[in-house]
């Protein structure tokens, strides 16, 4: 296995064929707590990751053991003076942002507490798997701020306005059970088999053309609010990258003589 460290709270760890990288959340005396400088780390990770083409699938997971992220680090928050604050937000919105557009399918592999911003870099992912023990929720009007790192855009694009509101409103905390049956979370696994399904999960996706799996994502995501006729000219246009490519040729030739496809990632 290799790792890249970006700073001190982040690493991306790959093995094998390096197709699928976990970048992992590495503060777990802080319950991975999202600093100014850890903020810096996932954005810096994330361009790198987004940048190499080699990289077909992403799974973002935490070393602590009792939680996925808590959120902001609310004791740094409470240091800064408004002018500060100001000037951490791009910061902070570059994390969040660099998960959200990463190019590449994203799982986020989930236990303990994911609340706040902890709960919004999972929502940013593309399929979130938790174990039993994950309690998740967007609590930040209990402490007189908002879901400010896409959560009030990315819930209720999961469950619906209503749904959202209900839950960004009265800052509760759900259950694993009761997350998977909102759709909060897209599977609830054994405990401590978050990380290993997670990346299992990857795995398989990431057998799979990654020229048609970077179109597949651009166009569900661009394609994601707008009317039926938009979304399938996004869906068209989409196809085009991928009907004369290399990935494309490779994929019906190795159909029709019964083997595995090498992907030529082009």
């Amino acid at each position: 296995m290799s790792e890249q460290r970006f700073g001190e709270f982040v690493a991306v760890r790959r093995e094998g064929d390096g197709h699928v990288a976990e970048l992992v959340m590495d503060r777990p005396k802080a319950m991975n707590a999202v600093s100014t400088e850890m903020a810096r780390s996932i954005g810096a990770a994330c361009a790198a990751l987004a940048a190499d083409p080699s990289v077909r699938v992403v799974v973002l997971s935490s070393s602590a053991e009792r939680a996925f992220c808590v959120g902001a680090d609310l004791k740094e928050r409470n240091s800064l003076s408004d002018a500060e604050l100001v000037r951490q937000r791009p910061t902070t919105r570059g994390a969040y942002g660099g998960v959200l557009e990463l190019p590449v399918p994203t799982v986020a592999a989930v236990h303990g507490f994911a609340l706040g911003g902890g709960f919004e870099l999972a929502l940013a992912c593309d399929v979130i798997v938790a174990d039993e023990t994950a309690v998740v929720g967007l609590p930040e009007v209990s402490v007189g701020v908002i879901p400010g790192g896409g959560g009030t855009q990315l819930l209720p694009r999961r469950v619906g306005a209503a749904r959202a509101a209900e839950l960004i409103f009265t800052a509760r905390r759900v259950e694993a059970a009761e997350a998977l049956a909102l759709g909060l979370v897209d599977s609830v696994v054994a405990a401590g088999q978050d990380t290993a399904e997670a990346m299992a999960l990857a795995s398989r996706m990431a057998a799979n053309s990654p020229v048609g799996l970077r179109a597949a994502k651009r166009a569900l995501r661009l394609g994601h609010g707008m009317d039926l006729a938009a979304g399938l000219e996004i869906e068209d246009a989409a196809w085009r990258t991928v009907a004369f490519s290399g990935d494309r040729a490779e994929g019906v030739a190795a159909f029709n003589e019964k083997r595995k496809p090498n992907w030529p990632g082009q």
